[in-house]
């Protein structure tokens, strides 16, 4: 027991997660938080308060919905979204990276006050600070990393603007692990084609999802009127081709997706009962999160084992196309990457793959031969 808590009955500490000693009184059953440090005014105020059983009313602080201190997190994020990159990404991708921006901003910095991160200079944040904000959101690892890129962002704007010389997320690492999606295996896939036949609603978003090779929002709202023809250029001679023609929800690439024979015979067997491709059994489209969620329910149905996603077909429509020759640029225009080294990555496991089996065939030859 401190000095402090003799010569203060009903009085103990706690080291907040600063690792600054805070003061709280307790009796009767009742905790009372105690501001400051033992011998400040407004410490010896309040343990007298609470002693003598008076109750100190906390003032009500109210801020103005357009309030802002300068220099503060949450005047940088505020840039952050007049900014021409934050205008560039889509609705989802915005509301997605707004959300986990405010559990940060709103984020109280100590336990018995209500000052959160928002109104905190960006220059007295330390790396012991972002330390114990990914160490919070350590059961879930991806959410802490995208936490972390939202308060880079502001960090971003505060060095732009002068308010800041050092970064102090410098080559701090947060790598989750992360294997990706899984590409389905041709067992997997033939276990859900043997229970959902053609003409089901699973076979129906299964096959989207796998012959197109988009998005679960590009399936959920695919369209009928959507489906064309062109007149495409193979082997120096011109051929009508059946497809969709769409507009990628996430980067906002139009793409030219042909119909396969598999995918035709589909299409062929469902009936058209509103205005986009896959309708719920109340006629109404559905939503991109539930198709998620009812692939989870379909795959269990047929009794294929956990990892097999819906985003996981579109993967899987990458390594096929790897595996059949396809060029890195094929890849991208068919699944609409930007990145060249995303679609790089089947081409490599595509050719390591054969040139490990070639390798091999060959040392089959010189044992035998020899």
């Amino acid at each position: 027991m401190s000095k402090e808590e003799n010569d203060y009955p009903y009085l103990s500490h706690y080291q907040d997660r600063h690792d600054k000693r805070r003061w709280r009184f307790r009796r009767d059953g009742k905790t009372i938080t105690i501001p400051g440090q033992p011998g400040e005014p407004k410490f010896e105020d309040a343990y007298q308060a609470a002693i003598s059983g008076i109750t100190q009313p906390r003032s009500k602080i109210i801020k103005h919905p357009n309030a802002g201190r300068p220099k503060t997190f949450g005047a940088a994020w505020k840039i952050v979204l007049k900014s021409a990159e934050w205008k560039r990404h889509s609705a989802a991708t915005q509301a997605k990276n707004e959300t986990l921006a405010n559990v940060f901003l709103k984020t109280q910095i100590w336990e018995d006050d209500p000052t959160t991160w928002e109104d905190i200079k960006v220059e007295e944040m330390k790396r012991r600070h972002l330390k114990a904000i990914l160490a919070e959101h350590s059961d879930t690892p991806h959410k802490a990393k995208h936490i972390l890129t939202a308060i880079r962002k502001m960090i971003t704007v505060a060095l732009d603007e002068e308010w800041i010389e050092v970064d102090p997320s410098y080559k701090l690492n947060w790598r989750p692990e992360y294997v990706g999606w899984k590409a389905w295996t041709d067992e997997a896939m033939a276990k859900f084609e043997n229970r959902w036949p053609v003409g089901t609603t699973p076979r129906l978003v299964y096959s989207l999802a796998l012959w197109l090779g988009n998005r679960r929002g590009d399936v959920a709202g695919l369209r009928w009127d959507q489906r064309c023809t062109k007149i495409v250029h193979l082997d120096g001679e011109a051929k009508e081709i059946d497809g969709f023609m769409l507009r990628q929800g996430k980067t906002g690439k139009e793409l030219f997706l042909p119909i396969t024979p598999i995918l035709a015979e589909v299409l062929d067997a469902t009936e058209r009962k509103g205005d986009t491709v896959l309708v719920t059994a109340y006629g109404e489209p559905f939503s991109p999160k539930s198709l998620t969620g009812r692939m989870a329910d379909w795959t269990n149905s047929a009794e294929i084992g956990k990892g097999f996603t819906l985003h996981g077909l579109r993967k899987t429509l990458g390594k096929m196309l790897a595996e059949g020759g396809a060029s890195t640029r094929q890849i991208m225009d068919t699944l609409g990457h930007d990145d060249i080294a995303h679609a790089e990555l089947y081409s490599r496991e595509a050719e390591q793959a054969r040139l490990a089996a070639d390798g091999m065939n060959k040392i089959v030859k010189l044992k035998r031969n020899g």
